[in-house]
Protein backbone atom coordinates (compact mmCIF):
# COMPACT_ATOMS: atom_id res chain seq x y z
CA UNK A 1 0.00 0.00 0.00
CA UNK A 2 1.48 3.35 -1.08
CA UNK A 3 1.04 6.48 1.01
CA UNK A 4 3.18 8.70 -1.23
CA UNK A 5 1.79 10.67 -4.14
CA UNK A 6 -1.88 9.97 -3.52
CA UNK A 7 -1.76 11.65 -0.11
CA UNK A 8 -0.23 14.89 -1.39
CA UNK A 9 -2.59 17.81 -1.88
CA UNK A 10 -2.38 21.27 -3.42
CA UNK A 11 -3.75 24.49 -1.95
CA UNK A 12 -4.16 27.60 -4.10
CA UNK A 13 -5.10 30.61 -1.97
CA UNK A 14 -5.52 34.36 -2.39
CA UNK A 15 -5.29 36.50 0.75
CA UNK A 16 -7.25 39.77 0.83
CA UNK A 17 -6.68 42.70 3.17
CA UNK A 18 -3.68 44.78 4.19
CA UNK A 19 -1.19 42.09 3.24
CA UNK A 20 1.46 43.81 1.12
CA UNK A 21 4.40 45.72 2.60
CA UNK A 22 3.99 43.93 5.95
CA UNK A 23 6.40 40.99 5.46
CA UNK A 24 3.49 38.70 4.60
CA UNK A 25 5.42 36.81 1.91
CA UNK A 26 8.45 36.22 4.16
CA UNK A 27 6.27 34.92 7.01
CA UNK A 28 4.32 32.77 4.55
CA UNK A 29 7.52 31.22 3.18
CA UNK A 30 8.78 30.55 6.70
CA UNK A 31 5.50 28.84 7.67
CA UNK A 32 5.51 26.76 4.48
CA UNK A 33 9.06 25.59 5.12
CA UNK A 34 8.17 24.76 8.76
CA UNK A 35 5.39 22.54 7.44
CA UNK A 36 7.57 20.90 4.77
CA UNK A 37 5.57 22.39 1.90
CA UNK A 38 6.68 23.26 -1.61
CA UNK A 39 5.32 25.99 -3.86
CA UNK A 40 5.42 29.77 -3.96
CA UNK A 41 3.94 33.05 -2.73
CA UNK A 42 3.69 36.39 -4.57
CA UNK A 43 2.07 39.82 -4.43
CA UNK A 44 -0.59 40.54 -7.03
CA UNK A 45 -1.20 43.95 -8.61
CA UNK A 46 -4.60 44.28 -6.92
CA UNK A 47 -3.05 44.32 -3.42
CA UNK A 48 -3.70 40.67 -2.60
CA UNK A 49 -1.18 37.90 -1.98
CA UNK A 50 -1.41 34.63 -3.90
CA UNK A 51 0.13 31.33 -2.86
CA UNK A 52 0.27 27.79 -4.17
CA UNK A 53 1.48 25.13 -1.77
CA UNK A 54 1.76 21.37 -1.94
CA UNK A 55 2.25 18.78 0.78
CA UNK A 56 0.29 16.65 3.20
CA UNK A 57 -3.30 17.67 3.85
CA UNK A 58 -2.52 18.09 7.55
CA UNK A 59 0.38 20.48 6.84
CA UNK A 60 -1.70 22.41 4.31
CA UNK A 61 -4.53 22.87 6.83
CA UNK A 62 -2.06 24.39 9.29
CA UNK A 63 -0.69 26.58 6.50
CA UNK A 64 -4.20 27.70 5.45
CA UNK A 65 -5.02 28.57 9.08
CA UNK A 66 -1.86 30.71 9.19
CA UNK A 67 -2.97 32.59 6.06
CA UNK A 68 -6.02 33.90 7.94
CA UNK A 69 -3.63 35.79 10.28
CA UNK A 70 -0.35 36.18 8.39
CA UNK A 71 2.47 38.37 9.61
CA UNK A 72 2.08 40.42 12.81
CA UNK A 73 1.51 43.65 10.84
CA UNK A 74 -1.00 42.16 8.39
CA UNK A 75 -4.74 42.66 8.51
CA UNK A 76 -6.42 39.78 6.68
CA UNK A 77 -10.01 40.33 5.56
CA UNK A 78 -10.58 36.97 3.86
CA UNK A 79 -8.84 34.03 2.24
CA UNK A 80 -10.19 32.29 -0.83
CA UNK A 81 -8.86 28.75 -1.17
CA UNK A 82 -9.11 25.97 -3.72
CA UNK A 83 -7.93 22.42 -3.03
CA UNK A 84 -6.81 19.89 -5.62
CA UNK A 85 -4.41 17.00 -6.08
CA UNK A 86 -0.71 17.87 -6.00
CA UNK A 87 1.18 18.11 -9.27
CA UNK A 88 4.56 17.73 -7.54
CA UNK A 89 6.07 20.35 -9.86
CA UNK A 90 7.94 22.22 -7.08
CA UNK A 91 11.16 21.35 -5.27
CA UNK A 92 11.12 24.14 -2.66
CA UNK A 93 9.03 27.10 -1.51
CA UNK A 94 9.89 30.47 -3.04
CA UNK A 95 8.87 34.10 -2.95
CA UNK A 96 8.06 35.00 -6.54
CA UNK A 97 8.34 38.44 -8.08
CA UNK A 98 6.83 39.85 -11.27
Amino acid sequence: MSTGQASLRRLHAVVHGSVQGVNFRAFTRRKALEQGLTGWVRNLHDGTVETVAEGSEEALKIFEEFLHTGSPSASVIRVTAEWSDATEEFTDFQVRYF
